[in-house]
């Protein structure tokens, strides 16, 4: 029921992402253009959600949103899964002071504050890193980067440990008896024997990268206007927040159901695995 549940969730998102430009047509409108006369509108038939302090279409501003904040919990997810894997096998396989070196790695980054991490890391020009400012997939990809840094450590470190426990038990020394090399021992037996934990694993990691994109946003280290993402969209409505109400509901309770179908599918999948 759970898994279920999370994947309905989950399909609202992803489904208003993808249709976004077809949902622009039908209403004509486009999510970035200012209507100072038409600020603060109800919801009607041309804007189904209303419209924001400069007049934007709200529904057409989330379904933007969603595109950001799905493309960022996605590349983390797979960023940091992928990279935390990696690390773990080795220091699993290889023992001595490449586990030691690599656990201790990921230890100091779980001691780390990472909240102020991220907003001093998010503050970096992008222009001293050589990166175009103010456009979309430029904050996308310094946004993904960032949060992969940190994202990483908590895979590593279980993916170690139910690497350390498989390669104790009798067919992985069956394997070797056999002839198999170690790295087919850890790609073709141990990987698909913790590949459950892990894709738990990745599927919180996608409600986490959410959350600490839309917290960048909110902060102004994000997505930058005139690009929608939940985060900033929050952010202008604070102020606005007893006058115009709607202007903070809609893209919080956005980040609500995205990150409770997360955890949802997360659980589904730990119960069925």
């Amino acid at each position: 029921m759970r898994l279920w549940l999370g994947l309905a969730l989950l399909a609202l998102p992803a489904v208003g992402a993808v249709c976004a430009p077809l949902v622009a047509a039908l209403l004509g409108h486009d999510a970035d253009m200012p209507d100072l006369f038409n600020r603060f509108a109800p919801p009607s038939a041309a804007h189904p959600l209303g419209t924001d302090d400069l007049g934007r279409d709200m529904l057409l501003r989330l379904l933007q949103g969603a595109r950001v904040s799905l493309v960022v919990g996605l590349a983390v997810a797979l960023a940091a899964t992928g990279l935390g894997t990696a690390l773990g096998l080795l220091a699993a396989w290889r023992g001595g002071w490449v586990d030691a070196v690599l656990m201790r790695l990921a230890d100091g980054l779980l001691s780390l504050p990472a909240l102020p991490l991220l907003v001093v890391l998010a503050a970096v020009d992008p222009a001293r890193l050589g990166l175009p400012r103010g456009e979309a997939r430029t904050d996308i990809l310094r946004i993904t980067v960032i949060l992969t840094l940190f994202g990483w450590v908590g895979v590593a470190r279980l993916a170690r440990a139910a690497a350390l426990s498989e390669l104790a038990k009798d067919y992985v020394a069956a394997a070797r008896v056999c002839g198999a090399s170690e790295v087919r021992v850890m790609w073709r037996h141990i990987l698909p024997n913790i590949s459950g934990p892990i894709v738990v694993a990745a599927t919180l990691a996608v409600a986490g990268a959410i959350l600490s994109e839309s917290t960048l946003s909110f902060l102004g280290l994000g997505i930058a206007p005139p690009a929608a993402s939940w985060g900033n969209m929050l952010s202008n409505a604070q102020e606005l927040v007893f006058s115009a109400p709607l202007g903070a509901v809609w893209p919080g309770l956005a980040i609500l159901l995205t990150v409770a179908g997360c955890s949802l599918l997360a659980d589904g999948l730990r119960r069925r695995g």
